[in-house]
């Protein structure tokens, strides 16, 4: 067992004190957090991985590691990589982890903002108005065509395809003015966040 000593203020003496570094506990938890981090990794695209800047040998392993299919290779590989990343510098890999989550949660949000402008043109036609001030470049007669023959479609129980298709003008046309404003400040109706 590993003798550790508390350091005090009071310590009779300097010589006495001991700290043998991290505990077992420690070390084995900042292993297993350092292979989370690199089943993370392997989970992000071919393309997104060749963008983080990391060793090479890093790189290779979690490549390899994506065309594993058997259970025990693929946990060794993850073994292999939690060491490799050991060495490496964990920063900018954590960074490049939370900013995809980040852009999937905002990605999800924005989508949940569409969805409920569409619903909001779809139960009132009077809704158009606000769009037509918010975004002024709106073909409002092409938007409004597609609600009406959503909702034939929906009281004849046919598919929804003008009721997808109006959900892509509206994804076309927020995307498009978010594009032309610097800002990004764009938003659907009085008083809503913008898309």
């Amino acid at each position: 067992m590993k003798k550790t000593t508390i350091l005090t203020a009071d310590a009779p003496n300097e010589g006495d004190l001991e700290w043998d570094g991290p505990s077992k506990s420690q070390r084995k938890r900042e292993s297993t957090a350092l292979q989370d981090l690199g089943e993370e990794l392997v989970g992000l695209s071919k393309e997104r991985i060749a963008k983080i800047d990391m060793p090479e040998r890093l790189k290779d392993a979690i490549l390899a590691a994506q065309r594993i299919t058997a259970h025990e290779g693929r946990r060794r590989q993850m073994q292999f990589i939690g060491k490799l990343m050991r060495t490496a510098e964990v920063e900018p890999l954590q960074a490049a982890v939370d900013e995809v989550k980040g852009a999937s949660a905002a990605s999800t949000a924005r989508q949940h903002r569409l969805e409920a402008l569409r619903t909001r043109l779809m139960a009132d036609e009077a809704s158009f108005a606000q769009l037509a001030e918010d975004y002024p470049q709106a073909d409002i007669q092409r938007l409004r065509q597609l609600r009406r023959n959503a909702l034939k479609e929906a009281e004849l129980k046919k598919p929804p395809k003008s009721f997808r298709e109006l959900f892509r003008e509206l994804r076309d046309l927020v995307e498009s003015a978010n594009a032309a404003d610097t800002t990004g400040d764009f938003s659907v109706g009085a008083g809503s966040t913008p898309l």
